[in-house]
């Protein structure tokens, strides 16, 4: 079901220019579960596992998602200003090698950086076409309402929903050939199974003369990458800890933060940063919306989020398996970080 702001009406018709913002703004609200019983759902699952974890997409609460946004700005935290040079440096040579297409995003975030990609759009096409795609209809809404404000040749047709929804209602198809962006090392969140089947998906939903820009992360030393993720200051890890909080707020939860504490390591052989919230003692902590007390034992961890790290071949790997082929990659000065343009094989 799509809706727009404002609804059309009967005015006569405009040029882009003197179109009011909103009406070049439309979101389709896709189906889903409502946020609260997938959050009780998945922490009940989780906690009462063997091996206890809480999926990393429910650190990005509002609170959540604003620490996430300080702990961009950490000199620790490399990953967003390696990307963001990237895509200032050659994003219009990554439009130019796909040509004029319309623009399709998973999880844009706050729109920093495809505020670069759009703009060098807008000045190869006299209009742009852009279709984010995200869960929070209200972060949704208010970065669609940004950038048509912004933006006189910018339409935007957003669908609010997560990932596979989307593509499993074509979402990304399109008349036009399409350019789809997956940045931010979001594909690093995923081990590779999962990887390889978000892959699968997009492939499905796009066509031969589609794209997919793909931001990975890459190897680096155990110090740097725990530092990124275990910064000094204490901003990740009050990030890593909201989600216990957030238990707390939303169902009811008995979590003594200062219980637990926070934990990051780096699995060379897997390339993987993992964190966690590890137990200071043998406690019970009731959660009154699952009606359950989970037991924790002293040092006992509850996983929270893997980072996977890549590499020339590790990436070209990925994409045959997802279905791909690997046609371009530009990195940071610093060789930190890839954007990759992949083709459908």
């Amino acid at each position: 079901m799509g809706e727009t702001f404002p609804p059309f009406g009967e005015a006569k018709p405009m040029s882009m220019r003197e179109a009011a913002p909103l009406e070049r703004l439309r979101i389709e609200q896709g189906e889903q579960a409502t946020p609260l019983h997938s959050f009780a759902e998945d922490v009940g699952e989780g906690l009462l596992s063997e091996r206890k974890r809480i999926p990393a997409r429910h650190l990005y609460d509002a609170i959540g998602s604003a620490l996430y946004d300080a702990i961009t700005l950490l000199p620790e935290y490399y990953l967003m200003r390696a990307e963001t040079e990237i895509l200032t440096a050659y994003a219009g040579e990554m439009l130019d090698r796909v040509g004029g297409a319309e623009i399709v995003e998973l999880g844009p975030g706050n729109g920093r950086k495809t505020e670069i990609v759009l703009d060098a759009a807008l000045r190869r096409q006299p209009l742009v076409r852009y279709r984010p795609i995200d869960i929070s209809f209200s972060a949704l809404r208010a970065l669609a309402e940004r950038l048509v404000a912004e933006r006189e040749r910018l339409v935007v047709d957003a669908y609010c929903g997560d990932y596979r929804s989307a593509l499993l209602d074509r979402a990304v198809r399109r008349d036009k050939p399409t350019l789809v962006m997956f940045l931010g090392s979001s594909i690093g969140n995923y081990d590779a199974a999962e990887a390889c089947e978000l892959l699968a998906s997009i492939a499905s939903a796009m066509r031969p003369n589609d794209a997919l820009l793909l931001g990975t992360d890459l190897k680096k030393s155990r110090r740097e990458l725990e530092l990124a993720y275990d910064d000094p200051t204490g901003v990740t890890a009050a990030f890593n800890r909201n989600v216990l909080a957030r238990i707390n707020r939303e169902l009811g939860g008995r979590f003594n933060l200062g219980a637990f504490r926070f934990v990051v390591a780096y699995d060379e052989a897997r390339a993987c940063v993992d964190s966690f919230q590890e137990s200071l003692l043998d406690q019970h902590v009731r959660i009154d919306a699952l009606g359950v007390d989970v037991a924790f034992r002293v040092e006992e961890r509850i996983h929270t989020e893997s980072s996977y790290k890549y590499d020339d071949s590790a990436i070209a790997k990925l994409a045959r398996a997802g279905g791909f082929e690997v046609m371009a990659g530009w990195e940071d000065a610093a060789h930190r970080f890839r954007v990759s343009l992949l083709k459908r094989r």
